[in-house]
């Protein structure tokens, strides 16, 4: 038998440190493991995201070229340069998606005169044709919400349940800030739900899109596109045809309370002079 002599172990000692890899070496495998993940990682979201930036030399349609020229003319100043934004002065546009551009555009709040707690609806600066090619611009330039093709309301011959349907989803979704008629309501910090009496379907379903100010977003998986239809069906229908959800008379368009209210001081009124006439009469 051989003697297990001292430089005899210090040779297998030698030997398996050679054999293991070191503690750097682990170390660098590691973190070497761990960039490549992240790099995957990364490539998979640009893949599949890529509505999240804007693109380097976009080839722009016809009319997305004038809507260009629009912009380059009056909202680079706030929006910045493709889009991408300006610190405190105004949010980027990209994703935000032709919706937005219709609903904000469409209804005079942007250009903004000054910044305040709301943009407020004013006097529009951009006809339906200019309106248009700046959602185009802002749709190509970074993706993002477009309203549907086709009617926005629906059709009650065809369907008759949309009405009471979109009652419902009203009731439930839109009354706690613009009120159970539509006339709006006010919000924290200055802020406030505009009246729905003169909203269009367009605008109305590219507020439910895109969520401006302090609106949420109610995307398809909140709303379906179905049910948006049947929100505005009985705004346009119920809300804005002088027909007021809580009686006969126009007192506010806010239900039955301020109905109920001026009934009972007016019957009150009427019971008070009732009795004098009687009391004087006898």
């Amino acid at each position: 038998m051989t003697s297990d002599t001292p430089a005899r172990r210090r040779a297998r000692v030698f030997s398996r440190r050679r054999g293991a890899p070191s503690r750097a070496r682990r170390r660098l495998g590691a973190a070497v493991r761990m960039l490549a993940a992240l790099v995957l990682a990364g490539g998979v979201y640009t893949a599949f995201t890529p509505g999240a930036f804007a693109e380097d030399n976009v080839q722009l349609s016809a009319v997305a070229r004038e809507g260009k020229a629009l912009y380059d003319t009056s909202c680079i100043s706030c929006h910045g340069r493709d889009g991408q934004g300006v610190e405190e002065r105004g949010p980027s546009l990209i994703g935000v998606g032709s919706a937005s551009v219709e609903f904000q555009v469409g209804t005079g709040r942007m250009p903004m005169t000054r910044q305040e707690a709301q943009a407020e609806e004013k006097p529009r600066q951009f006809d339906d044709a200019q309106t248009e090619q700046l959602g185009q611009y802002i749709q190509e330039l970074g993706g993002g919400p477009e309203l549907p093709e086709g009617a926005l309301v629906e059709d009650l011959e065809a369907k008759p349940d949309a009405l009471a349907r979109g009652g419902e989803l009203f009731r439930v979704n839109c009354t706690s800030c613009h009120g159970f008629g539509g006339g709006g309501g006010a919000l924290s910090s200055g802020k406030f739900a505009p009246a729905l009496h003169d909203a269009t379907a367009e605008e109305i379903y590219a507020a439910m899109l895109t969520g401006p100010q302090n609106m949420p977003v109610f995307g398809d998986n909140q709303l379906t596109p179905d049910q948006k239809k049947q929100i505005i069906t009985y705004i346009s229908v119920q809300l804005q045809d002088d027909k007021d959800p809580g009686g006969l008379f126009n007192l506010g368009r806010y239900g039955p309370s301020t109905e109920g209210m001026a009934i009972f001081l007016v019957g009150i009124t009427l019971l008070v002079f009732t009795s004098l006439w009687i009391a004087g009469k006898s």
